[in-house]
C-alpha cells in the first residue's frame, strides 16, 4: 500500500494515482450511525485506491451539538467550491423541531434531481428477481415546498407548487439518463386526473419534451397508485420511473423494499453545478456507537459519486475503482459477508474489511 495526501491506495492504482490529482470531496458524516457507516466506506476507498481528497463538514445533530445552524453556511459553501459531497444519515424530527437538513440542503445547491438506482443484489433476500430500475424524483418543488398556512384553529392547508421550468428540466434529466445509459423505457407516475393543473402540467411537459428530443426512447405514463400496484405485480417490468417530489420519495422506498430495503440502495442529488451522494436511510441512533450499523448503502452512493467524477472529471481513474469495489462488494454479499440487518454475522468495521479483501 502507498499513502498520498492521507489516502492509503491500493498497488493498483498507486503508480497512476502518484501522476494524477486528487478529487476535493466535501464528507458530512451526519448523526446517528452515520459517522460509523462513514468511517467504514472511507477505509474501502482508500484501500480501492479513490483518488479522493475528504473535506469534512457537519450538519444535522452534529452541527447543533457544535454550537451550529442545523446546515451551517460553511458546509454549503463547502460543497458549493468542492462541486461534490458524500453525506451520511442526518436525523429528522418528526412533526416538530427543526426542518429536514435533506430538503434544505437540496433546495440550497438546487439539486432538483433525485436519482434512485434499485437492483436486486446476490445474497440479499428478496420476493422478486431481475429488478433493475431507476426512480428519478424532482426534488425541489410539489407538496415539498413546506409553503404550509393556517388558515383558522383546526384548518391548515400545504400548497403543491410546480412550474414549467422545474418540470422541463427534470424530465430531459430523465430521458437523457434513460439514453445515455442504454435505457429504453421511461414511465411517468402521476395524478393528473384529480390534480389537473399541477400534474397535468408535470405529464404534459413531459411528453413534449420526449416528442422534441428523445423520440427513441419509449415514453408510457401511469397513474400512481396503479402504477404502484403494478410495481409490486411485476417490478422486473419497470425501467425508468420519472415523478414529482412527494411521489418520488414514497415509490423509491416502495422499490427498495422490493430488494431488501433502504440498506441496500444508493441515493443522489444533482443539479447543474452540484451533487451530493448519499445513504437514503435513517440516522438509526439507537444503534450508534455499536458497530451494528450497514455501511453497504453509503458504500454504493460512492460507488456513484466515483462515477460522477469519471463523468464530470473526465477521470476515467475513477470508472475503473468503481467497478472495483462493486465486484467486491458484490461477492462480499454473496457469500454472505454482510451485517445482521441482510442476514449476516459482520459489524460495520468487519464488512468493511471483507470487501477490502476482495478489492484484488
Amino acid at each position: 500500500m502507498v499513502q498520498i495526501a492521507g489516502t492509503l491506495l491500493h498497488p493498483r492504482f498507486s503508480s497512476r494515482a502518484l501522476r494524477m490529482a486528487l478529487h476535493d470531496v466535501v464528507l458530512v458524516p451526519g448523526d446517528g450511525i452515520g459517522p460509523e457507516v462513514a468511517r467504514a466506506v472511507q477505509r474501502i476507498l482508500g484501500a480501492a485506491g479513490a483518488p479522493l481528497r475528504w473535506h469534512e463538514h457537519p450538519a444535522g445533530l452534529a452541527a447543533l451539538e457544535q454550537g451550529l445552524e442545523v446546515l451551517p453556511a460553511s458546509t454549503v459553501e463547502a460543497i458549493r467550491e468542492t462541486g461534490v459531497a458524500l453525506k451520511g444519515p442526518c436525523t429528522t424530527p418528526v412533526g416538530e423541531g427543526f426542518g429536514s437538513v435533506n430538503v434544505r440542503l437540496r433546495k440550497t445547491l438546487d439539486l432538483y434531481a433525485a436519482l434512485r438506482p434499485v437492483r436486486n443484489l446476490a445474497g440479499v433476500r428478496s420476493r422478486y428477481a431481475d429488478i433493475d430500475l431507476v426512480v428519478v424524483r424532482e426534488n425541489t418543488e410539489g407538496l415539498y415546498s413546506g409553503v404550509e398556512n393556517e388558515i383558522t384553529p383546526g384548518v391548515v392547508t400545504s400548497l403543491k407548487v410546480a412550474t414549467e421550468r422545474a418540470c422541463e428540466r427534470i424530465a430531459r434529466f430523465a430521458l437523457h439518463y434513460a439514453r445515455s445509459r442504454g435505457r429504453h423505457r421511461v414511465t411517468i407516475f402521476h395524478k393528473a386526473n384529480i390534480m389537473k393543473l399541477t400534474d397535468g402540467l408535470f405529464l404534459r411537459i413531459a411528453r413534449r419534451v420526449h416528442d422534441a428530443e428523445f423520440p427513441e426512447i419509449e415514453l408510457d405514463a401511469l397513474i400512481i397508485d396503479a402504477g404502484c400496484m403494478k410495481l409490486v405485480q411485476e417490478p422486473s417490468r419497470f425501467d425508468v420511473l420519472l415523478m414529482e417530489n412527494l411521489y418520488g420519495d414514497v415509490v423509491s422506498d416502495l422499490c427498495a423494499g422490493l430488494v431488501g430495503g433502504l440498506g441496500v440502495v444508493p441515493g443522489a442529488n444533482l443539479g447543474e453545478g452540484c451533487a451530493v451522494f448519499e445513504a437514503v436511510h435513517g440516522s438509526a441512533p439507537d444503534l450508534a456507537g455499536q458497530d451494528r450499523a450497514n455501511p453497504l448503502a453509503l458504500l454504493m452512493s460512492a460507488v456513484m459519486l466515483l462515477n460522477h467524477l469519471a463523468e464530470v472529471r473526465a477521470d476515467p481513474r475513477c470508472h475503473a475503482i468503481a467497478a472495483t469495489i462493486r465486484g467486491a462488494y458484490d461477492r462480499a454479499l454473496a457469500c454472505g459477508e454482510t451485517t445482521a440487518d441482510i442476514g449476516g454475522r459482520l459489524g460495520t468495521q468487519a464488512f468493511a474489511e471483507a470487501v477490502v479483501a476482495r478489492l484484488g
